[in-house]
């Protein structure tokens, strides 16, 4: 869908069925280098967050999270690209 519909922003985990996201991420980043991506995901030690920022990750949360932070990230994104 992330190749098919525009986005402000795309969330997703690493932890998915069928591809991984950090297959997704370089997919998505390769087609949409612009589309601001966050991992939102329960692998948190520093090399998964070095794998996912690698995979073209532009930040990366660790479950469980608070939406506060989420939205503050967000914002922070979309700002930065001038969408906010």
């Amino acid at each position: 869908m992330a190749l098919e519909h525009e986005y402000d922003a795309l969330i997703t985990d690493i932890l998915l069925p069928g591809v991984d996201g950090l297959t997704l991420c370089r997919l998505i980043r390769q087609a949409r280098p612009q589309l601001p991506i966050v991992m939102l995901t329960a692998l948190g030690t520093t090399d998964d967050k070095v794998e996912g920022f690698d995979a073209g990750a532009d930040d990366y949360l660790v479950k469980p999270f608070d939406f506060r932070e989420l939205f503050v990230r967000l914002r922070t994104l979309l700002s930065a690209m001038g969408a906010v």
